[in-house]
């Protein structure tokens, strides 16, 4: 057993986060964790991936664990190692490893972003063996019942270099994620950010702008995520243009035609 005892409670979410279901993800990731399947969220950058984990622990009671997975991240930073202190070495769990001793659903973020060598660790606890082995330790963990992973990334980010084997990809159920239907983007940016439903309806059509340049000069459009911060903004007495210009156009491009482009964009809305 680990050398430090840890207590689920301190991973329960404690209020509900909100969330605006948009089809029938909310019943189909139920009956994936009833069957402790692994799951895949893919999806765009800022389209609630995040969210959605975290309101589905919240319902069903669970702990949840969240790594926000790099480039430079090993598979010691998910299964523990050995630290030094002033009685010698103990041994410290990693995040992976502490959600599979206490039953919690264990998110990782962006997995595509971690190396390829690092996410073969999470293979044993992926199929019918539902165990990880601590090779440094000598200890072999048997998940807890409640155990579940769940991984997500942005399929439009993949490459040759940066994408899942098919051995790990294989593992999972998938669950496809997007930006909301407009109706449905502008409650859930009036309702995050608290300005009134014509201003978000504003923003979720310059999102929509944005979005339609994807592949054509932008890497990503603008995520809901932005939405909600240029609301945030606007309702804390900014002036509506120099939000959007903070929120949804800088962060986006240092191209300068594209940066026109948004900036027109806005100017359609707010001018």
């Amino acid at each position: 057993m680990s050398d430090t005892t840890v207590d689920p409670k301190q991973y329960i979410i404690k209020s509900e986060p909100y969330y605006e279901s948009v089809g029938d993800e909310v019943a189909l990731y139920e009956a994936a964790y009833n069957a402790r399947m692994p799951v895949m969220l893919k999806g765009p950058t800022g389209c609630g991936k995040s969210r959605f984990v975290e309101y589905m622990a919240h319902k069903l009671g669970k702990p949840l664990i969240t790594v926000a997975c790099n480039e430079d991240m090993t598979a010691s930073d998910l299964v523990g190692r050995f630290l030094l202190d002033k009685d010698g070495t103990k041994w410290q769990d990693g995040p992976l490893t502490t959600a599979a001793r206490i039953g919690a659903i264990c998110y990782l973020d962006e997995v595509v972003e971690a190396r390829q060598d690092t996410t073969v660790v999470i293979h044993p606890l992926t199929d019918h063996r539902r165990t990880l082995p601590l090779d440094k330790r000598g200890e072999l963990i048997e998940a807890h019942p409640d155990f579940q992973l769940v991984i997500s990334y942005n399929p439009g980010y993949q490459s040759l270099m940066k994408d899942l084997k098919q051995s790990t990809k294989q593992r999972f159920g998938g669950m496809d994620f997007d930006y909301p239907l407009e109706e449905t983007e502008t409650a859930i940016v009036s309702k995050e950010s608290g300005v009134d439903s014509e201003t978000a309806g504003k923003l979720v059509q310059i999102a929509h702008r944005a979005r339609n340049l994807k592949g054509h000069g932008l890497d990503e459009g603008i995520s809901t995520r932005l939405l909600v911060y240029a609301g945030q903004l606007i309702g804390k007495g900014v002036e509506p243009i120099a939000a959007c210009k903070m929120t949804m156009v800088t962060p986006l491009t240092d191209d300068p035609d594209m940066r026109d482009t948004l900036d027109a964009a806005v100017q359609t809305f707010f001018g």
